[in-house]
């Protein structure tokens, strides 16, 4: 069993930055991908950005130039490092992690504001 704890979130005005991190413990596992994921109010849970065992990224369109995924692997750790951030940026961030064997897990969540 892994266990993803996120911490970071917060209010923030518009153009600010927040850096969200999330660190995944537990027995016997090997990280593959680590993502961060996003839920606005009414509607469906979207991936924000993800990142592989090798330093891939990969980011949705709206949040590129803005936002940077990164992970330390000895830490077991990813983070997301928002800037400039937007009123619409306003959602629930979560962690998601796949390890090696195919198997996935959710963080708790994060909440994050930006004010106008």
């Amino acid at each position: 069993q892994v266990q993803l704890v996120e911490s970071g979130g917060g209010l923030v005005q518009a153009g600010g930055s927040l850096r969200l991190s999330c660190t995944a413990s537990g027995s016997s596992f090997s990280i593959n991908a680590m993502a961060w994921y996003r839920q606005a109010p009414g509607k469906q849970r979207d991936l924000v950005a993800d990142i592989t065992s090798g330093g891939n990224t990969n980011y949705v369109d709206s949040v590129k130039g803005r936002f940077t995924i990164s992970r330390d692997n000895a830490k077991n750790t990813v983070y997301l490092q928002m800037n400039y951030l937007k009123p619409e940026d306003t959602a629930v961030y979560y962690c998601y992690l796949v390890t090696r064997r195919h198997n996935f897990y959710w963080g708790q969540g994060t909440q994050v504001t930006v004010s106008s």
